[in-house]
């Protein structure tokens, strides 16, 4: 009957007759302190850790990707800046070629125009060389023809006064071819 007393309180306590637990344990008001003890004593630990050793981790994480990214950002400015130097430098090395080149091009036409006017004026004396000995020829071949005209007309000039029936005379048919001639 000892037993009989402590089933008795037990029975109050949230617990039946048998020894167990009458719906939700953890809604019983007479485990209320034990439950509290337990969760503040699992907080505090869960606090420990957290605070002791997982935050101190994460946050010298969190400093070490905070300054690989600080000096990563810090690598791509100076990246930046060479690049941009160096597109500088393209760009004057660009117009100094580009000068060089017009440079180049300058002396170059000037070479060809020099060559071209050497060419031109040697070709000029040639042709006033070619022209002087053809007008030469033309005034040999002008003065002969002359010649040959004159003795041409004087030869006809004769045959036609005997032809009328008069008598030549080679000084009068002279005389008057070479008046014919001069004007």
């Amino acid at each position: 009957m000892a037993t009989e007393p402590l089933t008795e309180e037990v029975a109050g306590t949230c617990v039946d007759a048998g020894g167990s637990a009458i719906g939700m344990p953890q809604l019983c008001f007479d485990w209320f302190p034990n439950q509290i003890f337990w969760l503040v004593i699992t907080l505090v630990v869960i606090f420990l850790v957290l605070s002791r050793v997982a935050l101190p981790r994460i946050a010298a994480i969190l400093a070490e990707r905070q300054g690989t990214i600080t000096n990563d950002l810090a690598a791509a400015e100076d990246l930046k800046a060479k690049a941009v130097e160096a597109e500088e430098a393209y760009n004057k090395a660009l117009a100094d070629a580009r000068s060089e080149a017009q440079r180049i091009a300058a002396e170059a036409r000037a070479e060809i125009q020099s060559g071209l006017d050497e060419a031109i004026a040697k070709a000029d004396a040639e042709i006033a060389a070619k022209a002087a000995e053809s007008e030469k020829a033309i005034a040999d071949i002008r003065a002969g023809a002359l010649e040959s005209i004159q003795v041409v007309a004087k030869d006809t000039a004769a045959e036609l006064v005997t032809a009328l029936g008069g008598e030549a005379d080679a000084k009068a048919i002279d005389g008057a071819v070479d008046a014919q001639m001069k004007g």
